[in-house]
């Protein structure tokens, strides 16, 4: 992780603020807290100050005032999250009212089809799942509330970047960090803008064992009464109890009819 680039001018801040509207020491503080991850669970001022572009004196600052206010812990030179971090996470789920919304429908969803179906929405090129309802048999193949995955290696993913510019995506595509996470991950830009056109032209998307071995997650947009993409609603079940055309045909009428239902609802 780098820090955001500086404004071209002293009048305005990133992203278009008023220079004089603008904290940086928020941006910094909330710079730190993203970098840790699961591959930097503990790091010491110096990574830190390494994966934000700050000077080590300032991310020593930040730290250990971040660990005064609770949402961090140190063992000697290292610093690592605390759950108080959740209680800002955790928020959004409390507050915003679209979870809530999606709710009642994604229990009819796992009425219908007997299986755990999830809402996510994108979050620059990350997709974020922000609602779900569970099956009531044992499953292996979900997602926790807050889960980030790339948005490239999941249906919802996949169809809600179908919604987006072409000439957005293929430049992301050109830049993205194509990691493979089974024998089968597309790792190639052209085989993945094929899926993600495919996707936008049937108004649904197929995927298949890109994050996880033996898994097919189906998608389809959710949009907004203004026919504006504003999320996905999606499944994520075994490949081998069926084939791809009798999972459609189980799951796809459930997803499209919740789908129509709430675009006069969010």
């Amino acid at each position: 992780m780098t820090a955001p680039d500086q404004p071209a001018s002293m009048d305005a801040a990133p992203g278009g603020l008023s220079r004089r509207d603008w904290i940086a020491g928020l941006e910094k503080g909330l710079l730190i807290l993203e970098a840790f991850d699961y591959d930097n669970q503990r790091m010491t001022s110096a990574q830190v100050a390494a994966r934000t572009g700050l000077s080590r004196t300032a991310a020593r600052r930040y730290l250990l005032t971040l660990e005064h206010l609770g949402y961090l812990h140190s063992e000697g030179k290292t610093f690592a999250l605390t759950p108080r971090v959740l209680k800002v996470g955790w928020s959004y789920f409390d507050s915003a009212p679209l979870p809530r919304i999606l709710q009642p429908h994604l229990q009819q969803i796992t009425g219908h089809t007997g299986e755990a179906v999830y809402a996510s929405v994108l979050d620059d090129w990350e997709l974020v799942f922000i609602a779900r309802n569970g099956a009531t048999r044992v499953m292996t193949t979900g997602f926790v509330l807050g889960a980030r995955v790339p948005a490239q290696l999941a249906s919802p993913g996949i169809v809600m970047l179908g919604a987006l510019p072409e000439e957005q995506v293929r430049a992301w595509l050109a830049t993205c960090a194509m990691t493979p996470f089974t024998p089968h991950t597309i790792t190639d830009p052209g085989r993945l803008y094929e899926l993600i056109a495919q996707a936008r032209e049937l108004g649904y998307a197929v995927v298949e064992q890109q994050l996880q071995t033996g898994v097919r997650g189906i998608a389809v947009p959710l949009k907004n009464r203004h026919a504006r993409v504003i999320g996905a609603l999606s499944l994520s079940i075994p490949m081998a109890a069926e084939s791809r055309e009798q999972a459609l045909e189980r799951i796809l009428p459930a997803l499209q009819q919740a789908a129509n239902t709430l675009i006069n609802q969010v």
